[in-house]
């Protein structure tokens, strides 16, 4: 088979892959067409766009209203990251809108310190409470409202909007991975927000921020002891003190008539880290059971019936096809007219690696590289949480962005010095043989090439969007749709995410590309193992004491949400290994692949963070 035939059979399988992943996962979220989704745009009642997706099962109608639930994702995310919910829910008959909070997905963002005042209405969460309560096959006296995170802080910052409103509109709140307010901040004394509503929290055991309560020592409980806490213990007491009471349990619902109306409270206790709560079977299960019980499902069924896992399997298989896409183009560009010169007359080989000072010179810029990384990326990040501006209005890709930068100088460093002393002296390394060195036409077309291969790939994601209202995403690793602003907010970061993948790249395929075994793929294994080993080690560094002790390793020194900025990396980088030696293989040219992820991995992180402005 022709290189040209095999490209095009690569790219061919990329998009029959997609397509089965479109299809697939939106069978799962539509359950198979008896469920209607509509993307909403509107101006609410704060005067901000909101964003948000809506599902309206057949079975709810104007003469058979159904009850609803509005949800929302946590802070950095977007309205796609409640999937697991809204899949479920709707399955059952509710009516479910899915919220992209103001400074989120395709939301207008809103001044910084701003989100929870009354004028933005929670966020924006109790705008869409007030929107879901005007559609008429909604049963406006079952209305409950649920977020992750800060979509809690939301669910609670609308529950007290909802105190003062002359006609309540919220009948149940379940707080996943956020406290309630358990005293009165003039008084000190136990109080009840929830007052006649249902109410539940999922208090995660490890969770990196909440559930920390003041003890007498002025030292804070581990959150896997919040159950046993007298704030977690008001709250199943309907917010009266719990001293001298018998402890109540968790996974158990406790009743209460409250002003001529039962009311629930439970507190389920799932022994997980805070970003795993929206993808747990578990915690779905628990948010299941309290809303059937809360507003009463149209279709009641047990808690562990869900199908929602089938979307991830679908949306997985998407993530394969993109990045098959990106290599099977890339591929087949280069059989056209205007790119064959960027390819490679003859694919290259890995090196002879037979000095000690070659060897030395390898072994330890990949070990200085892991220990200058992991140290990088605490600073950096501490920097872009520290220095966020109107100009970089998002701190997730700054720190990132500024930690990529500053390892790609090291690689940069790392290359001239091992040129200039080992390759160069030996005579082994030829600049231009290996592809460092190109002409000005080729670098003007390998740029072109790097932009067409990342904007055709990300195309994918907007065809998705439009014909199927699905996205490609596993957990905290999404490639979602965006508005045009998100674009522009990108390439303020780009020139980082540039050094890094760029010098990456030469370094992987034009420096260490060398034979390590009778396999030459075990230096591709290798090198991918190095490059994630600097997110493994902090992930494990940072979560085995968490979970030995009960306590993070950066309590109180605002790190710990570091370790969940790693998650998407440490599948990020030693992909891109994978990639960048596949493309330079049929290119010998080490820059497409580094010009490609970088914009493919910038665009991703400045479309699934939270912009303040």
């Amino acid at each position: 088979m022709s290189k040209a035939k095999k490209s095009t059979r690569i790219l061919c399988i990329a998009l029959v892959i997609l397509l089965v992943s479109c299809i697939g996962a939106s069978l799962v979220q539509t359950n198979f067409g008896h469920v209607t989704i509509k993307d909403l745009r509107w101006e609410t009642e704060s005067g901000h766009q909101m964003s948000a997706l809506l599902f309206i099962p057949d079975t709810a109608t104007v003469d058979n209203p159904a009850p609803a639930i509005v949800c929302s994702h946590g802070w950095y995310n977007n309205r796609e990251m409640q999937d697991l919910n809204y899949v479920e829910y709707a399955r059952r008959g509710f009516v479910v809108m899915s919220i992209d909070m103001y400074g989120h997905g395709n939301s207008d963002a809103i001044p910084n310190g701003t989100w929870m005042l009354p004028e933005n209405n929670a966020n924006g969460m109790y705008d869409a409470v007030k929107l879901m309560a005007s559609l008429p096959y909604v049963d406006v006296s079952r209305i409950g409202v649920t977020g992750h995170s800060n979509g809690a802080l939301a669910s609670r910052t609308a529950v007290i909007l909802d105190n003062s409103a002359e006609t309540p509109l919220i009948a149940a709140a379940l707080l996943v991975s956020n406290d309630a307010v358990y005293t009165d901040a003039e008084t000190g004394e136990y109080i009840n927000i929830f007052q006649g509503r249902d109410a539940g929290i999922v208090a995660c055991q490890y969770d990196e921020f909440f559930h920390r309560v003041p003890q007498a020592d002025g030292s804070y409980s581990a959150p896997r002891d919040f159950i046993h806490q007298a704030t977690a213990q008001s709250f199943l007491y309907f917010g009266t003190d719990p001293a001298g009471q018998t402890e109540r349990e968790p996974y158990n619902m406790y009743h209460e008539e409250i002003d001529g109306t039962d009311a629930i409270r439970v507190i389920y206790n799932p022994a997980m880290i805070h970003p795993w709560a929206h993808f747990s079977g578990g915690v779905v299960a628990s948010s299941v059971e309290f809303f059937d019980a809360a507003l009463g499902a149209p279709h009641m069924l047990a808690g562990n019936n869900q199908v929602w896992q089938w979307k991830v399997v679908f949306n997985t298989i998407g993530i394969v096809g993109f990045f098959m896409f990106m290599v099977g183009l890339a591929l087949r560009l280069l059989d056209t007219d205007f790119f064959v010169e960027l390819k490679a007359d003859k694919a290259p080989v890995p090196a002879e690696l037979t000095s000690k000072k070659g060897k030395a010179w390898l072994w330890i810029s990949l070990i200085v590289g892991v220990v200058f990384s992991m140290v990088m990326f605490i600073l950096s990040n501490v920097i872009g949480m520290t220095t966020q501006s109107s100009f970089f209005p998002q701190q997730p890709p700054l720190g990132i962005g500024i930690w990529s930068a500053l390892c790609g100088l090291l690689t940069l460093l790392f290359i001239v010095l091992s040129y200039q002393f080992y390759g160069k002296k030996e005579g082994n390394v030829d600049l231009k043989a290996v592809g460092v060195k190109i002409t000005g036409q080729k670098l003007a077309k390998t740029i072109f090439l790097g932009i067409v291969v990342a904007a055709a790939t990300y195309f994918t994601v907007f065809a998705a969007d439009f014909f199927f209202k699905t996205d490609f995403r596993i957990w905290c690793l999404t490639f979602k749709a965006f508005n045009l602003d998100k674009l522009f907010i990108a390439l303020r970061y780009l020139p980082f995410f540039l050094i890094y993948y760029v010098l990456n790249s030469v370094a992987t395929n034009c420096f260490n590309y060398v034979k390590m075994g009778k396999h030459e793929w075990i230096n591709t294994l290798v090198l991918a193992i190095f490059n994630a080993l600097s997110p493994a080690i902090l992930i494990a560094w940072m979560y085995i004491p968490f979970f030995i002790s009960g306590y993070h390793p950066l309590e109180g020194l605002g790190g710990t949400i570091l370790g969940i900025w790693l998650f998407p990396i440490i599948v990020i980088l030693p992909l891109f290994t994978v990639l960048s030696r596949i493309i330079y293989k049929a290119t010998k040219n080490p820059y497409v692949a580094g010009i490609s992820m970088a914009i493919i991995v910038t665009v991703m992180s400045c479309t699934n963070t939270l912009t303040a402005i």
